[in-house]
């Protein structure tokens, strides 16, 4: 009986791969479900790996799968439904994950696949933080090569579904795709309010016999030791973190292990991506000392070369993470969900006894799944965005993101008074906690848009509603005050410094499982904010104050060029304004005055229309207008900065030059000068100086007419000068006759050789 059962899975296997090439989808997924609800756990194990890959496609990018990223309900009416019932949290999908996940059989995941610093931290052997990968990663017999993950039924088919945004984002697209519709951002969204819900519990499996539990998984000791790091790091490879519980545990915990792992894998899919140099200053200095002692106690064995293990782990780092704005959009998806998860949590008993006996593991888990497990890896994705996004109108996603992660009010299950909804809505001051805890994200991040703002064209409308949109945000009633309290209370000094280490204050538990223990509550809200600031970018870690001097220049600059900006609109606006009312001659040629004269140098405005312009110009004035209420801007300063802009402009409405410095070479142009001619503010007057005769001809110009009128008029200048110079010798011969005659003697007058001449040829001069 053992034979057949072991090749009916390979049967099968053939049979579905068959049916893959001559069966329509939807055939396809009725004949899965029927296979799903009728065949053993032990025969679906053996199709499982290649049901998942055949879905969401290969890790290599090379099989698209069902290409859920394009596949949308408007272009696809008939496969798009038949998709998301098929992988919904209570469909045939999840049903088979689930009865695998029974039989406790587990599936390699490839290491050499995961995020970068993931994926180098374990080529050294040195354990990542997060307690997804403890007790999983499976060695070969040969070394460390070919490392594997040896993952549950569940986490396999999250691991793929998560990393399908990253690895087939080069997938070809036939036509246009909103990311906001497709089947998998749909399917983002129904696990999140399946597994992480804003109300009630999370609903518990189909499991194929009632009453029956998921077991935890079997410890697994690797053969290699690791290196750890993170808070407990000397005991944390002897204990053993359970990311299920046991089949004696408490049902409501069998339900969190699969939240916190839905959340863990999204997160280190989505979010663990940044540059070797970020690594190195988020590793704290006792694991670098690990380390060192670690590669000094392996380097005279002979299964494995320190020197290749850091080369491989120095390459694996600098490979460059580019993410794409589908991806930015997911994770602001997730962000929003967090927050609504979040502030569900139910208000807390004033009996701290009461607590105890209360609180349930899915409200301890919303009190701590932002700070906890998306905080320190958001920030870090933020700032490589904000550093290596390009700088064109794309960036409107990242900035979104950032703004939905800064706002948790937003989402928060209470709503404003209706009286109130014409008013700028009032920050409470009860998040006064989560902004300090979230100093950087809020001040250090709008450093970085400053600087990003200070680089792009705000004449743009696009740009101008990015820097709208931030102004507008920050400008909330009371939200400054608190942003500045969390600054003093980090600047305030410390009277004991108690023993602390890199990246411990906040929770070196930011990866760890829910279930591990807990540091000990810090209650002094300084300390809170130093180690928010310090366990991200260090002890050395040289704070910027966003309202100290420094950026409140960088702040003016920004003034200044919003006060260029307007002006420049204006001046394309009543340009506009007279190309549509002037009708010359040159029009019937399709001339415009601007091909004329060449003095416009043009705007994506002009595209646009006059509606995009006044809506330019209102976004910035509302931006300058918000920016004096944030920073307390004097009006005088900038009442006299925009008539220095407005000064750009002479009685007659022609542009001055750019702003220069005079040197031994000329005139210099300065930064400002040249963002003047960038931007269309001001521009030098080029003119051709030659002979107007000879000027080169003009792209408006017929080149064939220009020509033959030019030698036409050379042939009669050419005629002319010929009478022209007969005439004029012939004066001059008489000119000269009268001088002799009244000035010279008779005698030499007789003997003179130009009258002898002038006889001898028979002409007289007064004949002349």
């Amino acid at each position: 009986m053992a034979g057949p059962h072991l090749q009916q899975p390979s049967f099968l296997l053939a049979t579905l791969k068959a049916d893959c090439v001559n069966k329509p989808f939807v055939q396809r997924c009725h004949d899965l479900e029927r296979v799903i609800e009728e065949f053993p756990a032990k025969e679906l194990h053996g199709i499982f790996p290649w049901l998942v890959e055949s879905i969401f496609g290969s890790l290599d990018g090379i099989i698209v799968g069902w290409n859920l990223r394009c596949l949308q309900g408007k272009t696809n009416p008939t496969e798009y439904p038949v998709a998301l019932d098929f992988l919904d949290p209570s469909g045939p999908m999840m049903k088979l994950v689930y009865k695998l996940q029974a039989e406790e059989y587990r599936y390699d995941f490839p290491v050499s696949y995961l995020p970068g610093p993931v994926k180098a931290s374990i080529q050294e052997q040195v354990l990542p933080e997060c307690s997804l990968y403890h007790n999983k990663v499976q060695f070969p017999s040969s070394g460390g090569l070919g490392l594997n993950l040896a993952l549950n039924p569940f986490e396999y088919y999250m691991f793929y579904f998560a990393i399908s945004l990253i690895t087939q984002k080069n997938s070809a697209v036939t036509h246009h795709v909103s990311p906001s519709n497709s089947a998998y951002f749909i399917l983002v969204d129904t696990y999140l309010k399946c597994f992480l819900p804003t109300e009630g519990s999370v609903l518990p499996p189909p499991y194929s016999n009632p009453g029956g539990a998921i077991p935890s998984p079997t410890p697994r000791s690797p053969p290699v030791p690791f290196t750890s790091y993170g808070m407990h790091h000397t005991s944390l490879l002897k204990r053993h973190i359970a990311h299920q519980p046991s089949v004696n545990a408490d049902p409501a915990s069998q339900e969190i292990w699969r939240s916190e792992t839905l959340l863990q894998i999204f997160v280190e899919m989505w979010l663990h991506h940044y540059s070797l140099e970020m690594y190195q200053k988020m590793q704290s200095p006792h694991v670098k000392l690990e380390v060192l002692h670690y590669r000094l106690s392996i380097s005279s064995k002979h299964h494995g070369s320190p020197a290749q293990s850091s080369y491989q782990a120095l390459h694996a780092y600098q490979e460059s993470f580019k993410p794409t704005e589908e991806h930015v959009l997911v994770v602001r998806l997730l962000v929003k969900h967090l927050h609504a998860f979040s502030n569900s949590l139910k208000p807390e008993p004033l009996s701290p006894s009461a607590h105890s006996h209360t609180a349930s593991p899915l409200e301890e888990f919303k009190r701590v799944v932002i700070p906890r497990f998306v905080q320190e890896k958001l920030y870090i994705f933020l700032q490589h965005c904000f550093g290596h996004w390009p700088l064109d109108a794309s960036f409107r996603a990242v900035l979104e993101m950032w703004l939905s992660y800064l706002q948790p009010w937003r989402y928060a299950p209470e709503k404003p008074p209706q009286s109130a909804e014409s008013l700028p809505r009032s920050v409470s001051d009860k998040w006064a906690a989560f902004i300090q805890e979230n100093l950087l994200m809020y001040t250090k991040l709008f450093v970085g848009f400053l600087n990003r703002a200070l680089r792009t064209d705000l004449v743009s409308p696009k740009n101008a509603l990015m820097v709208f949109r931030v102004a507008k945000v920050f400008a909330q009633p009371n939200l400054a005050e608190m942003i500045l309290k969390g600054e003093q209370l980090f600047l305030e000094p410390e009277l004991v410094i108690p023993h602390r280490q890199h990246r411990l204050f906040m929770t070196s538990t930011l990866g760890g499982s829910f279930f591990s223990s807990w540091p000990p509550t810090i209650t002094d809200a300084s300390f809170k904010v130093k180690s928010h600031v310090y366990s991200l970018e260090g002890q050395d870690f040289q704070y910027k104050q966003m309202f100290g001097t420094e950026v409140r220049n960088l702040v003016l600059k920004l003034a200044q060029l919003i006060c260029q900006a307007q002006q420049t609109a204006k001046s394309i606006s009543d340009h506009s304004a007279e190309t549509t009312a002037s009708q010359s001659f040159f029009s019937w040629f399709r001339f415009t005055p601007s091909e004329m004269n060449g003095s416009y140098t043009g705007n994506d405005l002009d595209e646009i229309g006059q509606d995009s312009i006044k809506k330019t110009d209102e976004y910035l004035e509302k931006a300058l207008e918000y920016l004096c209420q944030i920073f307390k801007l004097n009006e005088a300063q900038l009442t006299q900065m925009m008539m220095k802009c407005g000064t750009a402009q002479d009685e007659n409405g022609k542009k001055q030059l750019p702003d220069c410095i005079e040197s031994e070479d000329g005139l210099i142009l300065t930064p400002l000068g040249r963002y003047q001619i960038i931007n269309g503010l001001r521009r030098f007057e080029v003119q051709y100086q030659g002979d107007t005769e000879l000027q080169p001809i003009r792209s408006y110009e017929n080149a064939t007419l220009v020509r033959l009128l030019f030698r036409l008029s050379s042939a009669l200048n050419e005629r002319e000068v010929d009478s022209s110079t007969a005439y004029l010798l012939l004066n001059s011969w008489k000119s000269i006759s009268e001088i002799e005659k009244h000035d010279l003697p008779p005698k030499e007058m007789k003997h003179s050789p130009l009258l002898e001449g002038s006889m001898a040829g028979g002409l007289e001069l007064d004949d002349l």
